[in-house]
């Protein structure tokens, strides 16, 4: 029987028994004559493949966490749907015409959760927080770049840079962090605040309840500056598995999920899954690689990583991970962006020249056993991957079977996420990885490749050490001319395709589907989610009551 019968099998078992989701009450619903009439109420229960690992957003650098704090907080400013800046807790910004000078002014009517007032000290306290050295945080790099700032009154926040620094503006859309809560906590004491488990911000939606390995439940800020969101409740469920949740979306456990390529292309593709949801596509701000730990000596010559490549079919991963839905990646940028270098070097399948060059790399099969070895010691390691992501685990299949037929022995290890961070990633713990970076229109890429950026907790956790893409990544960001800026980072590209630090695999289509009852959504260059706090139910559809 197919997955398809079975599926069908399973809507006709879900028409005649109904499932709940969570933690709020059906309610009896009526069609309503005009879905286009906004309504407040009702609960949206989206599925996470993984726990948030906190919920303090300078502490936070996993996609579970950054996904609530998202609803949780506000920046100063942030991308519109067409990705060009907006403001949102300032109202206005000025920016002097040396481009060192950036005065912010905040809104007067935004209130922390708790009644507490917004003003300047706050977002100072975020600047010094963030540079303390006793802040454990992987973005302090950003704000090193400030030569100081000020805020004269309580409504306005300057802040000055010595030379110029392209990625400023944009860096001032980190989430604001509330002063009066915790001033005084530094290391370990900041890592132990209550907001690292019941945070307390400024946005859309009022931190209700975490409860672990199950949900996160958040509630509308009824008092919100940018006016009440429409939902009432958003419901985070933790399900690691993604056919799990594709069964929880059918029976009506789920509001929105991020499908997979063959969830998108056959498994929703039935009348039933279609009256109830809707479904879209859009190539994602976001690659996945096979990162190797380059302080293992097995990987510290380049011929060794370009043989790796080398013997990787990326269009078989397209085609059979993706079912077509993406596209090859040959760096950390999108083809359709400015800064895509169309002419570094591509590594297409080529098992042969793999060969070749772990031979030149003194890699030879000396004992007939079909893996090679050199000095005694077989080529083999382990690729570690996170549990829940169904493709990168059935990219390391594909690779595993690849590496096989150049006489690499590899392992695949599966390992559930927040143990995936904390035991391997962070300290440095593995030989080489399958994951994957989600970026935006901003080209610095100084956090996770400079060398200044290695070590526990920091984003270049491959330990990555270039001097000339140093220098590179510095220049890129002092310069506002975007001409030069395309010089430098060409460069950068090139330099990363000679290098092989990371396979890098391809980009995938963001292809989330979402319950037909909600809506509001507008799709963009920015996506679906940009403008969540308008997604609503209308009033004779609405499904849960308290």
């Amino acid at each position: 029987m197919t997955v398809k019968s079975l599926l069908l099998i399973f809507w006709l078992f879900v028409g005649i028994f109904p499932l709940t989701a969570c933690d709020s009450e059906p309610k009896q619903t009526t069609v309503s004559s005009d879905r286009s009439l906004p309504a407040f109420g009702d609960t949206y229960i989206e599925a996470s493949i993984g726990e948030p690992n906190n919920l303090l957003p300078v502490l936070a650098s996993d996609s579970a966490s950054s996904a609530i704090n998202g609803l949780i907080y506000n920046g100063l400013i942030r991308y519109d749907k067409n990705l060009n800046w907006e403001g949102e807790l300032a109202e206005s910004w000025e920016i002097s015409s040396d481009g060192l000078i950036l005065t912010f002014h905040l809104r007067r009517d935004v209130r922390w959760h708790d009644g507490e007032p917004l003003t300047s000290a706050d977002v100072l306290f975020t600047y010094q927080m963030f540079v303390h050295p006793q802040t454990p945080t992987a973005y302090a790099e950003s704000y090193r770049q400030v030569a100081y700032v000020e805020a004269p009154d309580p409504y306005t926040f300057r802040v000055v840079y010595d030379k110029p620094y392209a990625p400023a503006l944009g860096s001032w859309g980190v989430a604001i962090h509330p002063q009066h809560l915790l001033q005084g906590l530094t290391g370990d004491a900041l890592a132990k605040s209550a907001l690292t488990r019941s945070p307390i911000g400024t946005g859309p939606f009022r931190f209700k309840e975490w409860v672990s390995g199950e949900k996160l439940v958040l509630e509308a800020n009824e008092d919100y500056f940018e006016g009440r969101p429409y939902l009432k409740r958003v419901v985070y469920r933790i399900i690691p598995d993604q056919s799990t949740q594709l069964l929880e979306l059918l029976s009506g456990g789920l509001d929105y999920m991020s499908l997979n390529p063959i969830q998108y292309q056959t498994q929703t593709d039935l009348p039933a899954f279609k009256r109830r949801y809707n479904k879209y596509r859009y190539l994602a701000f976001g690659y996945t690689y096979l990162g190797y730990n380059l302080n293992r000596p097995l990987f510290k010559d380049r011929r060794v990583r370009q043989a790796l490549a080398y013997a990787i079919n990326k269009q078989e991963l397209i085609d059979g991970v993706l079912l077509g839905l993406g596209e090859a990646a040959t760096g950390p940028y999108k083809s359709d962006t400015w800064v895509y270098n169309r002419q570094v070097a591509k590594y297409d399948y080529n098992p042969d020249k793999a060969r070749a060059l772990l031979g030149e790399a003194g890699w030879h099969d000396t004992d007939g056993d079909g893996v090679l070895d050199k000095d005694g010691r077989r080529f083999e390691f382990i690729i570690v991957t996170n549990q829940g992501n169904d493709l990168r685990i059935k990219t390391g299949e594909i690779i595993q079977r690849r590496f096989k037929e150049i006489g690499v022995d590899v392992k695949l290890r599966v390992i559930e996420w927040a143990a995936f961070l904390k035991e391997f990633i962070n300290p440095g713990n593995f030989d080489a990885t399958i994951l994957g970076w989600t970026g935006g229109p901003e080209p610095d890429q100084f956090n996770i490749w400079h060398s200044s950026k290695t070590g526990p907790r920091e984003l270049n956790f491959i330990g990555f050490k270039n001097s000339e893409v140093d220098q590179l990544l510095e220049a890129g960001r002092r310069t506002f001319d975007q001409a030069e800026r395309k010089r430098i980072y060409d460069r950068f590209q090139e330099i990363l395709a000679q290098e092989q630090p990371y396979t890098f695999l391809y980009l995938r289509d963001a292809l989330p589907a979402v319950a037909s009852r909600i809506q509001g959504i507008e799709p963009a260059p920015a996506g679906i989610t940009y403008n969540f706090i308008r997604w609503y139910v209308p009033e004779g559809e609405q499904k849960y009551d308290r």
